[in-house]
């Protein structure tokens, strides 16, 4: 009973104090910016010993970011995260493992330096895979800025008292969901009879891209599901999830709008920058997501390609795109009313039917109405292709069942409506 309280303390405290309040008004509007590959700095990875207290942190791991650490004295560490070039976005991204040869308690204090703040509250494991969040009371913010919102609202350091032994604990800002993890979910998927998966590109380092091709191949009516273009945007990733779930299950539904639709998955994007625990980038040092129409990166470039060769090859058309994303709270980036795709009012509409189907949820709804440069994927999709496209981005500390619940009723109210406009 003692655990359970516990635990309900720690949800309450990363609900109120996390929750970034008043309601997010959405990020500014998108500059056009240069994609040329620029470098980054590749951490180093290994074991950090301190023999004397017989503790050890490692970072050598897929997904792994810990770029340096000190002792501050018998039972303080401080730990140093850094991004993988600079001009990047407030998105730290850390993981590392710790362990002892003896049983005990230390504190450990996440530093990011240049003026970059703490942002993603600690998840612990024993074994990589279940994760929970770190007891409230063993979490400290340290020089909190004395905003409500954004990051003059963050801490510049955080501590967090942790247990350790010789069973390792793994410490994260989000659910480790490497390109292992991804390849494992895909293989369990596509062993329904009418799901495939091929590759259809390869990253910067050479891992693949893989799509998902859900229902008939030569259908001409088209959906296409994107997901983490941004490697710590773990949230919107645990969404696309559950959508693609609720479309592959075997309801009666989802049986039909399969006979009438294929959804085509890709559900990494950035595979070099989640495996190589990037902050924001690719391995070309580029936001991917300002690369749409550019194509200097090869992930964005595999991707237009497909929905070229998809188009081509059935000689149909893709009705609807989505991007899922993770930001501070939860919020839909569609396009305005005015423009009119493929399928004129099913975004607004669909958005409509999800809050009516959830009790007590007020989507919170930024439509554009600037199209051009269209350097991000929503205005790609529409401009380039004529989808009704958006982007779904998840608040980075949303209940993870409220997330599950949400990804699945957007599905069944997506095949609803696409079936009655047909």
């Amino acid at each position: 009973m003692k655990n359970i309280i516990s635990l309900l303390l720690s949800m309450l405290f990363i609900a109120t104090v996390y929750a970034q309040k008043p309601k997010y008004k959405g990020q500014a509007p998108i500059k056009q910016v240069l994609t040329k590959s620029k470098p980054v700095q590749k951490q180093w990875k290994g074991t950090y010993s301190f023999d004397n207290d017989k503790v050890y942190f490692s970072n050598n791991f897929e997904g792994g970011r810990l770029n340096g650490i000190i002792k501050e004295n018998d039972s303080i560490y401080t730990v140093l995260i850094t991004s993988e070039n600079t001009l990047i976005n407030i998105s730290p991204w850390y993981a590392f493992k710790i362990w002892s040869k003896e049983k005990k308690q230390i504190y450990v204090n996440l530093t990011y330096g240049n003026g970059y703040r703490h942002r993603y509250y600690p998840k612990l494991s024993k074994n990589g895979l279940q994760w929970t969040a770190l007891d409230s009371i063993n979490f400290t913010e340290i020089e909190k800025g004395d905003k409500n919102f954004g990051l003059e609202s963050l801490a510049l350091i955080v501590q967090m008292k942790l247990e350790i032994s010789s069973d390792t604990l793994w410490v994260s800002a989000q659910e480790l969901q490497t390109s292992k993890h991804v390849k494992k979910w895909i293989e369990n998927l596509s062993k329904k009879t009418f799901i495939s998966s091929k590759t259809i590109g390869f990253s910067r380092e050479g891992r693949p891209l893989t799509a998902l091709t859900i229902g008939k191949k030569n259908s001409k009516r088209m959906l296409l599901v994107i997901s983490r273009q941004h490697p710590p945007e773990v949230t919107g990733y645990l969404a696309m999830k559950a959508f693609v779930k609720t479309i592959s299950s075997d309801t009666k539904l989802a049986k039909k709008f399969r006979k009438k639709y294929t959804t085509y998955v890709v559900p990494l994007m950035n595979p070099d920058g989640v495996d190589n625990g990037f902050w924001r980038h690719n391995s070309g040092g580029i936001d991917l997501n300002r690369d749409w129409t550019i194509f200097n990166q090869p992930e964005t470039l595999a991707v237009s390609q497909f929905i070229k060769e998809k188009e081509h090859e059935t000689n149909g058309a893709f009705y609807f795109g989505i991007d899922f994303h993770s930001t501070w709270d939860d919020i839909y980036y569609t396009i305005d009313d005015s423009y009119q795709g493929n399928m004129p009012g099913l975004v607004p509409e669909w958005l409509d039917n999800i809050k009516k189907e959830i009790p007590n949820y007020n989507p919170n709804i930024r439509p554009s109405k600037k199209m051009e440069p269209a350097i991000i994927s929503r205005n790609y999709f529409y401009s380039a292709h004529g989808m009704e496209a958006l982007v779904f981005e998840i608040g980075d500390n949303t209940a993870r069942e409220f997330i599950k619940e949400k990804g699945r009723v957007s599905a069944i109210e997506l095949m609803k409506l696409m079936l009655l406009k047909i």
